[in-house]
């Protein structure tokens, strides 16, 4: 089975930046390191939990412009877009909380491997995206994110 070391490797970042999670810089963001490493996790699960519950078959090609234009960029610009109140971090972020996301976010993305190449999420403003295109945008997402927490803790 082949891995996803990027998003692994991201996951293992995330998971390190925990002891820290509580440290906040106001002039890079207004979040904590915690609501970052919350956030992200909360994407990579519950995009692959839908991955998972999504019919193959319905799946339509309607990638985004947009989408299109920043997967080939490589990066999310910052501060244009919100987090969808699902993929929110509570008003109190607890260290176990991250901790048992991490493990979770191992778990899914050995699932990601054996999932249908159309099997599909509803992203607000990249359209449908599937398998295909998952850990892209997984990477970038996280990737977004690390670099946030990186200037938290640089500032």
């Amino acid at each position: 089975m082949k891995k996803n070391t990027l998003i692994d490797s991201y996951v293992n970042q995330l998971e390190n930046h925990i002891p820290k999670y509580q440290v906040k810089h106001s002039k890079v963001s207004q979040s904590t390191i915690g609501w970052q490493i919350d956030h992200s996790l909360k994407v990579i699960n519950s995009v692959i939990i839908t991955l998972q519950s999504s019919d193959p078959s319905s799946y339509k090609n309607n990638f985004s412009f947009l989408g299109k234009f920043f997967f080939t960029l490589g990066f999310f610009p910052r501060g244009k877009a919100r987090a969808p109140k699902y993929v929110r971090p509570p008003e109190t972020i607890l260290k176990e909380d991250l901790v048992s996301q991490v493990q979770l976010a191992n778990s899914n993305i050995k699932i990601l491997q054996g999932l249908d190449k159309n099997a599909f999420f509803k992203h607000p403003l990249f359209g449908n995206i599937n398998t295909r295109r998952v850990h892209r945008f997984l990477e970038l997402h996280t990737k977004h994110h690390l670099k946030i927490i990186e200037d938290i803790k640089s500032n």
